[in-house]
């Protein structure tokens, strides 16, 4: 899809507009959201991406705003995964409710500016060499198989690896660096105190939520390559995914533990976007000894219409799954009480 320089300019002004509400009407006002708050404001995000994609079917065609959708709902259903990390770093610190608005706003905007290198580093590597879809859908696969093993084992394990990482990794490594307040001072992220420069916890807390972003790009930027490598496209579905992730924190916060299939439903999008690029990457094969570097094409490539398919199934698979296995774990426990 051609993008004229407007269209950039535009979508930038809308996702800087948008951190500035954000920022001006929440952080500034340091509060706890109510779940009507927090709902008003995911459905709102919801509807923008909507809208969004609504223009780029009249500007673009249908294509460019299906490939929007799917890129949109893909990116949706892996930022999930980062609200649990979320909780574990919020937790581990102890953020007072009131500040954990701006340390998860601070957090995305950071992993926004870093995702949008990640686009343009994998844009400009896949213009160069095609064969980089097969390490990308390889790399997925391995996710896939990895979020299984990992929802087969111990989850409290694997919450205190998470702490143990956040806290003597990240904490300790800034303390050494710069000096560092006892707690928090409100919710500033620099402290002046004698003729001195302390950092906060709340700053290493935007580090860390940051930080920890950039790691799950790893996964979703090569998984949204899957479904379009136009960079417009791929930076729109990222950039309206996580400006409405702080908002879904606090709406679905205590209610991700009930979600006890999620990292299936996962491994289920992932595998097929990772069997989806190494398809295409045979289908644009360059690689001499595959089939002596010509294209293989016995598997046709799964449309976009598909993709959106087995994303939109796979996560109302598991939250209907997660949710009938709830009841029952409750009945289970009320028998038991009784």
């Amino acid at each position: 899809m051609e993008v004229h320089a407007l269209a950039w300019a535009g979508l930038i002004v809308v996702v800087i507009g948008l951190i500035t509400v954000d920022f001006v009407g929440h952080a500034r006002n340091p509060h706890p959201p109510s779940i009507r708050e927090a709902a008003t404001w995911t459905v709102g995000y919801m509807a923008l991406a909507a809208l969004f994609g609504l223009g780029l079917l009249v500007f673009g065609g249908g294509e460019a705003a299906l490939s929007f959708y799917s890129g949109w709902a893909l990116e949706w259903s892996l930022s999930l995964d980062n609200l649990f990390v979320f909780i574990i770093i919020l937790t581990t610190f102890r953020v007072p409710r009131d500040f954990q608005q701006k340390a998860l706003l601070l957090g995305i905007v950071i992993a926004l500016v870093m995702r949008f290198l990640f686009i343009l580093a994998g844009i400009a590597i896949i213009n160069r060499f095609s064969a980089v879809f097969y390490l990308f859908g390889a790399f997925l696969i391995y996710t896939a198989i990895k979020q299984v093993i990992e929802a087969r084992g111990d989850e409290d394990d694997a919450a205190e690896e998470a702490e143990e990482f956040v806290d003597n990794r990240m904490t300790r490594l800034v303390r050494r660096l710069m000096p560092t307040t006892d707690g928090f001072v409100g919710n500033k992220l620099i402290h002046r105190h004698a003729g001195r420069t302390f950092i906060t916890p709340l700053l290493i807390v935007v580090v860390a939520l940051g930080s920890a972003d950039v790691m799950f790009a790893l996964d979703s930027i090569p998984a949204i390559f899957g479904i379009t490598q136009d960079p417009f496209l791929v930076f729109s579905a990222t950039a309206f995914s996580l400006l409405g992730l702080r908002q879904l924190f606090f709406l679905i916060d205590g209610l991700l533990d009930r979600m006890a299939y999620l990292s299936y439903g996962l491994a289920v999008i992932l595998g097929f976007i990772g069997f989806k690029l190494i398809n295409h990457a045979l289908h644009e094969n360059e690689l001499g000894f595959i089939n002596g570097g010509r294209p293989v094409e016995a598997i046709p490539e799964p449309s976009t219409v598909v993709s959106l398919a087995v994303i939109v199934v796979s996560l109302l698979t598991v939250a209907l799954v997660s949710v009938v296995q709830a009841r029952r774990q409750s009945r289970v426990e009320s028998r038991t009480a009784e």
